[in-house]
Order: C-alpha cells, then structure tokens, then sequence
C-alpha cells in the first residue's frame, strides 16, 4: 500500500450468514451457536487497494459485485468481517436514497441534522444555509417531511449538504443515476471542481462514460472479488467486455485480478485492422470479444475519393466501412460504430438497427457483409481519436454481439475547436434591431 495514501484497503472481506427458512436462524441464536443452520455468503472477498490524496477513483461492476457494501465499510457505516480500512481525514457520503435521513423531519431539520453529522457547527450550518438551499433548489418542499419526497428531490438534498461540509473525502454511490439532467450536470460541474481543487473521490456508477471521464482509475468488482483496476479506460473496457460479451463467449478477454495498464500482446489481442486509418500499437489494442458467430474482417476510413483519412480538418465528406465474415446464420445482422477521445468517451456513433431499410435481413454461413456509413466529420477537438467497430445481430433493445473490436482504428484531428468536444457547423448574422415606435 502506498504510504501516503488517505484509502488504504487491505484484505477486507465481509461475510453475511444465509438462512434456508427464518426459524433456522432462531434456532442457531438458541443453541448458543453450537448447531449451524446457514451458510456464509461473501460480499467481498480479499479486497485490496488504496487511494492517494486528490485521486478519483471509480468503483464499476454489475449490481451485487460488492460496490456499495465496500463503500460503506470505507464509510464506517459497516465493519469487515477481516482485513483492515485507514482512513485519512474526514469523509462525507452519498450513499443509497434516504441514508441519514429521518423521513419524519422536513428537508430543514435533515439539513441541520446531517450537516451535523458530517460535522458542521450550528454557526457554520447558519452561514452555509442559503448556500445548500440554492444547491438544492427544491423551494418550500424544504419544510415539508422528507418522506414526502420524490427520490429525485431526495438526493438534491442530500447531495447539497455533501457539497458544502469541506470533506478531505468525498464518497459517491449510484447517486447520479437519479434526477433530471441539469442537476446531473450540476453535480458533476461540483464534482470536477472538488477533484481539481484536489479533493479525493470515490465514485461509483454504471455510467462508463462518467467514470472515464472523470475518474483517473478505476476498480471492477466481481462477484465480491477485485477482477482488475487501473486506467479508468482500460478497465471499463474490460468491463464492457464481460457486460457485453459475457465470461463465456468472451474472445481476447483478461484474466481475473489483473492490472488493466499491462500491454497486451499482438496475438492475444485478435485485433483485425483494415488498411483506412493508422494502426494503433499493440499496448492500445483494447482486446476483442464476442460470441464469435462473425468475424469483422476489415475497418476502413476513407474519403469518398477511396483515399485513407489518416487526419481531418473537419467537414469532409468520409465513408466508414466495415465488413465481417459469417461463421453462422444471423439474424438481422446489426453493425455499428463508435468514435471515442483519448480518454475513451464516446463522441458519436451509429448502427444500422436504426435503419432498417439498409439492412439486410439474413446472413448466411460463409457470406461477407458490408456496410457503409457516410457523413460529414465533425469538427474535432484537436487531438487523437478511435474507432470502435462492432457486429452482431438481433435490434437495438435485445441483441448480441458476435466480435466488437476497441481501437480498430485511429486517426487525428488538427481542428480548431474553442469549446467542447466539437464544432457545431453554424451559420452566424449579426444585424441592428430598430427600435419600435410606440
């Protein structure tokens, strides 16, 4: 463990008995624990890592992985069955809807209560007031009891104490998954400005691109058990692997408890790149999955004139070409496309479930399939860019896919974007309004 680390995590497994009927467990608490009627579950297994002091690091994996059991041990809310947790400085959470809150009390009297808890005086709760009620934006639903919240009302609330009690730590989990947008995207404005201050945030989500995005690395838990950390990028990618694929029809897939930043060599990573754009070194080939009933053959990026784009300026006419060979019948055969940053955040895509008249409706054993997606390239940030390319069938609800490659392609953007992530093509006139005569 790092010594200057303000999480430290070593060993930590958390065991809960389980009953086959309810009378079991009075019978065991009557026999003194002599006779044994139940089993151990594990929620967490061996756990082990540590955070260093204004590191974000998110906590990803499917629902029962352990994600917010670990989060509450971080928070003192739950003990470990063994191993240890060090905490350095004070820590403030958001955990599940309604944690701390008496639903009895209005908004008001949670405010005092768990600003309270986390610390704040009564004077500095005073000072602070006006600033959590902006934050929290809920009018007079503040003097109201909180158990006539909706859940979206619920973490305005919470998540504004959170925000204004000057924690060394911050601790979120699944919060941002409620709400509507603009509070989403006032949070995550809260967050970004904690994290550059240097605070320390662990962040729990189900939203990869918000933990790219955010999170310098991440953490996947697996059924209680820590399946792999490191770049954010590259263990959500693994992530999506398992999500996508599932452990048995994964091809490429990494082993459990590996470090997602160790290269992967060229003939582990069943990465097939067509002759469009540049290819990208082997430690970047994000590793291919899939069920394997087709293979993607060959990605291409090229102007309409057939020429690779190996760099854009923005506006050009591109043609995105992606063809895969048939192993076994499919089904509405589905291709599809993402474009991602240097940080793996999806920029745009398309598939062809949405264009069901381009589709062709059955593929047979053997047979070739191409598609072609054509457009106009945006106006990029400066700076390299990714394409993920992926086959498989069924519709957009309920599919499956047969071989997704990350990384199939690169090239580079060199244009000149003064805002966000592109350039929205906009004409621009500027003209005098006279004024009307009464």
């Amino acid at each position: 463990m790092c010594s200057d680390a303000v999480i430290s995590v070593e060993g930590v497994s958390k065991h809960y008995p389980v009953y086959d009927r309810p009378h079991h467990r009075l019978l065991e608490v009557l026999s003194g624990g002599r006779l044994r009627y139940g089993r151990e579950f594990a929620a967490l297994e061996g756990v082990s890592f540590s955070v260093a002091a204004g590191e974000t690091v998110g906590i990803i994996g499917r629902n029962g992985s352990g994600k917010s059991t670990l989060l509450q041990m971080v928070c003192g809310t739950l003990s470990p069955t063994s191993g240890s947790i060090r905490i350095k400085g004070s820590v403030a959470a958001l955990l599940e809807l309604g944690a701390g809150f008496n639903p009895e009390f209005s908004g008001m009297e949670n405010i005092r209560l768990n600003a309270a808890i986390l610390g704040l005086s009564q004077a500095q709760v005073n000072e602070r007031l006006d600033r959590i009620l902006a934050f929290a934006d809920i009018g007079d639903f503040v003097h109201q009891p909180v158990k006539t919240y909706s859940s979206g009302m619920f973490v305005r609330l919470a998540f504004a104490v959170v925000a204004h009690v000057d924690a060394d730590v911050l601790v979120i989990d699944e919060a941002l998954s409620v709400g509507d947008a603009f509070f989403t995207q006032k949070c995550m404005r809260f967050l970004r400005g904690f994290r550059d201050q240097g605070g320390t945030l662990l962040f729990v989500s189900h939203d990869s691109g918000a933990v790219v995005g955010l999170c310098d690395r991440a953490i996947w838990l697996d059924k209680g058990r820590l399946r792999a950390e490191g770049s954010a990028k590259a263990v959500t990618e693994q992530y999506l692997h398992s999500k996508y694929a599932g452990e048995d029809d994964a091809v490429g897939a990494m082993p459990a408890a590996v470090s997602a930043d160790e290269p992967v060599a060229a003939e582990e990573a069943a990465l097939v790149v067509g002759g469009g754009a540049l290819a990208i070194p082997d430690e970047g080939a994000g590793q291919a999955f899939g069920a394997g009933g087709a293979t993607l053959t060959r990605v291409t990026l090229q102007d309409e004139g057939g020429r690779p784009i190996l760099v854009t300026e923005g506006g050009e006419r591109a043609v995105l070409r992606i063809e895969a060979r048939l192993g076994e019948a499919l089904e509405q055969p589905i291709f599809g496309f993402y474009v991602k940053d240097r940080l793996g955040q999806v920029v745009f895509g398309e598939n062809t479930a949405g264009h069901p008249d381009q589709i062709v409706r059955t593929g047979m054993p053997g047979e070739t399939l191409a598609t072609e997606f054509r457009f106009r390239m945006p106006h990029l940030q400066a700076g390299d860019y990714v394409i993920t390319a992926a086959v498989g069938e069924g519709d957009q609800d309920a599919h499956r896919i047969h071989h997704w490659i990350h990384d199939a392609l690169a090239f580079r953007s060199q244009s000149v974007v003064l805002h966000g992530l592109l350039a929205l093509p906009t004409a621009v006139r500027m003209c005098r309004v006279e004024p009307v005569d009464a």
